[in-house]
């Protein structure tokens, strides 16, 4: 008996090992306590991405336009897996040859700063193909009225090629950061002069790593018989507004750089580049967020699962489950809850010879933080 038990702590330990290793040295703690994944809504016919929650509790969704399968951009959800178009079904109306500026042309994220104020991402490039007319911009929207406050347009900082994915908000600075999803690069915008900067373009931390296998179910993601890779995506601004968090998606790299280097117009890229800070292999994410406490939230796409990472940069499993298809947006409820959209993106069809590979719907999830 004393040697089966021996051989069973030797493997223990050496189990143990191998997670050092697998976490880039910053082994898990003990299991947390699991919650249940509570479903706020589903979509069983159009695919959603983001999530946006208000003071209230009132939660926003939208769908960009990637197929024909379409009907809203922006949407405020109701009991019953209802959705009311939002701010107004006029701004959701816009057609191929109308003016893109003042109407939705293909929304990628919601999200609500942390003075309740509504941010709406649209990087106006239907289907992921070229940007419309110029019309990619980030949206305020004061959500206690529904009332448009200001429209950022990008065409000054980006080309037709761009897409622009995420944004975080600092009220403080009055400045907002975003992600170029499609080339690799971040956005820095002034909110109060809406001149809006893009930088690290050419840096290796907003371009996915090319020898990173981004594998899917047991199969690496293609699109026509290539591996995809998709750029900056993901982004998080610590509480106090300091550290600006990146990375690719379709790698498991984490980055930083301080928001004060983003601010200062006066470096050039090789200078910012610099400043950025690798902080070693985590998981495979397209979104992340902080909640107050400085610990980070990110998916891990790969295997179903929401991790949290500590302030000083340990990863935990917060969740692990098969409702988790393609974790894709985050928001932090005022309320305590951690609020997921599930996109499902590699399942559409075309990344699996143009098969459609979804049955179960489109759907957002809360989870209790303790």
């Amino acid at each position: 008996m004393i040697q089966l038990w021996s051989l069973l702590l030797t493997g223990y330990v050496m189990a143990g090992m191998a997670s050092c290793e697998l976490w880039n040295g910053n082994p898990p703690s003990e299991p947390e306590p699991q919650h249940e994944l509570e479903l706020v809504f589903k979509d069983s016919i159009y695919q959603l991405t983001g999530v946006g929650v208000a003071a209230n509790g009132r939660v926003f969704t939208n769908y960009p336009l990637w197929s024909d399968i379409y009907r809203y951009a922006l949407v405020e959800t109701k009991p019953g897996n209802q959705v009311i178009p939002y701010p107004n079904a006029e701004m959701n109306s816009w057609q191929p040859g109308q003016n893109g500026e003042d109407k939705w042309v293909c929304v990628q994220a919601v999200y609500f700063d942390d003075a309740d104020n509504m941010w709406v991402v649209d990087p106006a490039a239907p289907r992921m193909a070229a940007v419309y007319q110029q019309s990619y911009k980030l949206v305020k929207i004061n959500a206690r009225n529904g009332e448009v406050a200001r429209t950022y347009p990008f065409d000054s900082a980006a080309g037709t090629h761009a897409y622009v994915n995420d944004v975080r908000v600092d009220t403080a600075t009055q400045y907002a950061y975003l992600t170029n999803s499609n080339e690799g690069g971040i956005f820095v915008l002034n909110l109060a002069t809406g001149h809006v900067r893009q930088v690290l373009q050419d840096h290796y931390s907003v371009k996915s790593d090319p020898a990173y296998t981004f594998t899917v179910d047991g199969h690496e993601l293609r699109k026509n018989g290539k591996p995809v890779k998709i750029n900056s995506d993901g982004l998080a601004l610590s509480p106090e507004g300091t550290w600006l968090y990146y990375k690719p998606l379709t790698d498991d790299k984490l980055y930083r750089i301080r928001t004060e280097y983003l601010r200062d117009e006066g470096m050039n890229n090789a200078g910012l580049g610099e400043k950025v800070e690798d902080l070693g292999h985590f998981t495979t994410t397209d979104g992340m967020i902080f909640d107050h406490d400085g610990n980070l939230y990110l998916g891990d796409i790969e295997h179903y699962r929401i991790v949290r990472i500590d302030p000083d940069l340990k990863m935990h499993t917060l969740v692990q489950d098969s409702l988790l298809i393609w974790p894709d947006s985050y928001q932090v409820s005022k309320d305590g809850y951690l609020y997921i959209s599930c996109s499902q993106i590699h399942k559409q069809p075309e990344y699996n010879n143009g098969v459609n590979k979804r049955t179960s719907p489109y759907t957002i999830y809360r989870y209790k933080l303790d």
